[in-house]
């Protein structure tokens, strides 16, 4: 695999990655922070470049970097909600009738939480609304409301005990990923035979689901046979779940190509309604949940055997594989405030290129829990 220097914002000219680019940004600035900062997004173009952070979002995620959601407890200080529910990114409490979803800034990896980065929460809220709001013609969701840049209402379901997982491309780092179980010999996936002689980074003939069973510790790949003989699905529930998921990552891919990316695999969770019908949860196409590459320079980097310039974490996966074993090290090193710092903007250049919006960066005078909490006493006070 080539390695060269990572196009990047945050990232200091020595520092390199696998990856087909060199263009780097001077130091970040020494710039105090205003109370509120609404953040303009550039000119619209199918060309997207890693290294154009600007600097009034590097200032707000250098400032940010002490002010991470990592933990809430909203059941402490809102009467009516139960325990928490703490998931590796979300925290989730029952709310009666209905669910609320704190999405934090926690960066979780190799079944385990790696660290904590600014703004990646309400990114990943504030993606997945988009999403939700855009794939309604695909299928049903959850979504109630948004009362927090970090929070969602929805309503309650019988979550399937399936993560379904679509993917498009020949990629991955983790133990479940396609290109690691190819790479061993792996031919039949999930259901799915691969013939011999994929690369990585190779585009699939056709995208294909590869389902997990939602394990504590770790993800468990599953074939569809296997989901309905073992009683998880009903086989009319897996077919129309599955139908779902290949048609939400086929309208993602259209989204995504004409704003100079590439949706290269996601995973979906669904959920059955009270009245049977069938629920899109969780989240939608984010950069925890999906791996994106920009597509201007995905055939470079193909051909030179390099990894594709990504906008998503997988560049802070590799770090930690070339830097300890994730899996079975108990203590990990320290995620580099430089590479924290990097995933931030990534994630606020992800979400403004997939939405045309821009984000709005709360001020961060108030504790971002303190703002949480007062919001969703709010939301709850008027269903």
């Amino acid at each position: 695999m080539a390695s060269s220097s990572l196009h990047s914002c945050f990232l200091p000219a020595t520092f390199h990655l696998s990856s087909c680019s060199s263009t780097f940004l001077p130091p970040l600035p020494s710039q105090k922070l205003p109370v509120s900062l609404k953040i303009h997004l550039p000119t619209a173009s199918v060309k997207v470049d890693l290294s154009s952070c600007r600097s009034d979002v590097a200032v707000a995620i250098s400032h940010a970097l002490s002010n991470c959601l990592s933990e809430t407890h909203l059941n402490r200080t809102l009467s009516g909600l139960g325990p928490k529910i703490r998931g590796k990114v979300r925290d989730t409490y029952d709310a009666g009738e209905y669910l609320v979803l704190v999405t934090t800034d926690r960066l979780s990896a190799f079944d385990r939480v790696l660290a904590s980065v600014p703004f990646k929460g309400q990114v990943l809220n504030q993606t997945s609304l988009w999403w939700f709001n855009n794939t309604k013609h695909i299928t049903a969701n959850a979504f109630i409301s948004a009362p927090d840049p970090n929070v969602t209402i929805a309503n309650k379901c019988r979550v399937f005990p399936v993560e379904f997982v679509v993917r498009g491309y020949m990629t991955g780092s983790t133990a479940t990923s396609l290109w690691t179980v190819y790479n061993k010999g792996v031919r039949n996936y999930c259901g799915n035979i691969l013939p011999d002689g994929l690369v990585k980074s190779q585009r699939l003939g056709a995208n294909i689901l590869t389902p997990t069973t939602k394990a504590s510790d770790h993800d468990v790949p599953i074939s569809p046979e296997e989901i309905v003989s073992k009683g998880l699905m009903s086989k009319a529930d897996f077919d129309e779940v599955h139908s779902k998921a290949l048609a939400l990552f086929a309208f993602g891919q259209h989204v995504a190509s004409k704003h100079g990316l590439l949706l290269v695999d996601t995973k979906y969770e669904f959920g059955k309604a009270m009245d049977g019908s069938i629920l899109l949860v969780d989240e939608v196409h984010t950069p925890d949940s999906s791996r994106y590459w920009i597509a201007d320079s995905y055939e470079e980097c193909l051909n030179k055997g390099a990894e594709p310039e990504n906008i998503d974490k997988e560049f802070l996966r590799l770090w930690y594989k070339d830097n300890c074993n994730p899996y079975e090290d108990k203590v990990l090193p320290q995620a580099p405030i430089h590479l924290v710092s990097e995933l931030a903007w990534r994630y606020i250049l992800l979400y403004e290129t997939i939405t045309g919006q821009s984000i709005d960066i709360p001020t961060l005078l108030e504790p971002i829990d303190v703002r949480v909490t007062r919001n969703v006493a709010e939301a709850l006070s008027l269903l």
